[in-house]
């Protein structure tokens, strides 16, 4: 289930990170400049925590990885909800990267909590 989660999440965190950079130009182009330098670094750190996980040489490794992709995940959420609580986005324009985000939130989760269980049975088992 791991793999074919890593993959999929791999391409979602990817095609997040593509629209999380065209917000950053535009909110750039606004003048929000801090705003768009935080939202950069933690909406395309969740795809490239996901690669380095892909790359891992231990389990330990890729769930670690894993886990700061969900951190940085719900850091992201936070960046756009603020975007919209300000009425820099309007409601329309965050709904789906708030969507998109929440979707990432729910796999990234999902994976950790597999690592967790997995790592708690190998001590139990010790």
């Amino acid at each position: 289930m791991t793999v074919q989660a890593g993959h999929t999440v791999r391409e979602k965190s990817y095609h997040f990170a593509v629209r999380i950079v065209k917000l950053s130009l535009w909110l750039k182009d606004k003048q929000h400049y801090e705003l768009s330098g935080q939202l950069i670094r933690s909406g395309t750190g969740i795809g490239a925590n996901v690669e380095e996980a892909a790359a891992s040489h231990s389990r330990k490794e890729f769930f670690y990885k894993m886990a700061i992709a969900s951190k940085e995940a719900r850091e992201t959420h936070y960046w756009i909800r603020l975007l919209r609580d300000c009425d820099i986005l309007t409601d329309k324009q965050s709904t789906s990267l708030l969507n998109e985000c929440n979707e990432l939130i729910k796999m990234l989760t999902s994976i950790v909590k597999t690592g967790n269980t997995t790592t708690q049975n190998s001590k139990l088992k010790t």
